[in-house]
């Protein structure tokens, strides 16, 4: 942090859930208009080149909270724990008074083996904060409730039951579905249904619900430091909006569609498994597309508005003149781009994420309203919330870098690649044609200024030339003419793997000290 910036207050982190970047008019969409997100990115700096280190929801958010990379975190894929003896964010800022708090969803899958083997009351106090994955759980809500299933002590349902929405499953049966005539439910987990409304008034819908809670924190929290991670669901799936969102897009104002059919042909083998699944033959399809992305983009259109009035409340409070705001995404959404769904491959829709950071002190005033082309990646949000509070960022468990070098200076350098990881291990229609053990199906993304490599154990791997080929529709990893490139790249990617920071519970200067402080103790081995 620079010598003259005083330590930050607060830090607002916001976090969306599936956001693609190119879904934001301040990066470029010319329909989709996002005046609230865009003025922050006016206040602050925007970030080109900044990358997902999962390409699910779990293992990016846990890399994201954790500050390391998902080869050394191990929560490979969703619904995987986050080991307990692993520090995350608010396990950093907590020993120093700042309170650390969640509203939204956290994914977060919590250790309770690993907890029982340690007898750790999981109910309370340290316990329970470890099972949240180090934020207080003010308003956790991780949502996605399937059709059927009857939601019982969940906050939001309970919420929208007492607003007269009653059913078991409120946050499917009405946010997050459509009516017909009749009153038939239209599932939202069903995508036809995607142009309707859903079957509620806007203000009860989950993004202003999970605004409000985030409103509600902080005013309750005082002038007391605090750091709140707020984390909205949408546009993630279900694709359903409240009215009058539903309708604010049509077809013709979305993006045209990224694919060509030569990317059919001969095709890498994961990638082949993953177009085989269903949501990649659905969004394959233009009438899919046609409901779905409008719907989509309704979404990002209320979240934007919903920060309008989160941005207001921090003005009309005086809390934005001592908070730090960082706004971001977990990962992207294909929406039929190259013929898939969803998400988990490394294409820059999926993995490149939206970044932006404002930084309200004087000694960010240089950058003020700039973007920032230098590769970043989503584990150096934990140091640079650090190195705000003024407090270690270098500490043995990190392997992000603060960015506020970036927001005191135009033209710092970034970093020369960035890494994102996933496995294939958890998709039967990828993994069973090609036969492999679920110990080797773990893929990983190297990505420079110019080339995106994409390692698979057994399997060709996947090149793309950004430079030239800039849509990534043709994979240079099986073109005898690109080996070199291939066996430069897999090389650096073998140093960084080599790298990783291997002995967490013991900091590098103390390491140093160690051998002075065997002599200075009179442990004299080998003595004579």
């Amino acid at each position: 942090m620079a010598a003259s910036a005083k330590p930050i207050r607060h830090v607002l982190f916001v976090m969306c859930d599936q956001l693609r970047a190119d879904h934001l008019s301040c990066y470029g969409h010319p329909r989709l208009h996002t005046p609230h997100i865009d003025a922050l990115a006016a206040r602050g700096v925007r970030y080109t080149r900044a990358y997902a280190q999962g390409s699910v929801c779990g293992a990016s958010r846990m890399s994201t909270y954790t500050g390391r990379y998902v080869t050394s975190h191990g929560a490979v894929w969703n619904f995987v724990p986050l080991a307990v003896g692993l520090p995350t964010l608010g396990d950093h800022l907590r020993p120093h008074g700042i309170r650390c708090a969640v509203v939204g969803k956290t994914h977060v899958e919590a250790d309770h083996e690993g907890a029982a083997r340690l007898g750790l009351d999981t109910t309370r106090g340290a316990g329970l904060l470890a099972m949240e994955g180090g934020f207080e759980p003010y308003a956790r809500d991780d949502g996605i409730w399937p059709p059927g299933f009857k939601v019982e002590g969940n906050a939001y349902c309970d919420w929208l039951r007492a607003h007269g929405y009653v059913s078991d499953n409120p946050w499917h049966d009405f946010a997050n579905s459509a009516r017909d005539a009749d009153g038939r439910v239209l599932s939202g987990w069903e995508m036809r249904w995607a142009d309707r409304p859903a079957a509620i008034a806007e203000p009860h819908s989950e993004t202003p619900y999970t605004t409000d809670r985030a409103i509600d924190f902080m005013r309750e929290a005082g002038n007391r430091p605090w750091v709140l991670h707020l984390s909205y669901i949408k546009p993630h799936w279900p694709y359903v909006a409240p009215a009058p969102y539903h309708a604010l897009y049509t077809a013709d104002d979305a993006l045209p569609v990224n694919r060509d059919e030569a990317e059919l042909e001969g095709a890498n083998p994961v990638v082949e498994g993953y177009r085989r699944e269903l949501v990649s033959r659905n969004f394959s399809r233009d009438d899919v597309r046609r409901k779905v992305v409008p719907a989509y983009m309704g979404l990002v259109k209320q979240i934007d508005d919903q920060l309008g009035r989160l941005f207001a409340f921090l003005g009309d409070s005086g809390l934005e003149r001592d908070t730090l705001v960082v706004f971001t995404s977990d990962h992207g959404d294909y929406l039929g781009d190259h013929w898939l769904g969803e998400k988990e491959l490394f294409h820059d829709p999926i993995v490149r994420v939206p970044l932006i950071v404002c930084d309200p002190r004087a000694s960010a005033d240089a950058t003020r309203g700039t973007s920032c082309d230098a590769i970043a990646e989503c584990i150096d949000l934990v140091p640079t919330i650090l190195d705000a509070f003024g407090l270690q960022s270098s500490s043995p468990w990190l392997e992000g870098r603060s960015l506020l070098p970036t927001l005191a200076q135009r033209g710092a350098p970034g970093k020369p690649f960035a890494v994102c990881e996933n496995s294939y291990a958890f998709r039967d229609a990828v993994r069973l044609p090609i036969g492999q053990p679920v110990d080797r199906c773990l893929m990983t993304m190297l990505c420079t200024p110019r080339w995106k490599l994409v390692h698979a154990e057994d399997l060709p791997p996947m090149l793309f030339d950004l430079e030239r080929d800039p849509l990534e529709r043709s994979d240079l990893g099986r073109d005898p003419a690109h080996a070199g490139v291939r066996a430069e790249l897999l090389a650096t990617l073998f140093d960084w793997l080599r790298a990783r920071r291997r002995a967490p519970t013991i900091a590098p200067e103390s390491i140093e000290r160690w051998n002075r402080r065997e002599v200075e103790a009179g442990i004299l081995i080998g003595a004579w």
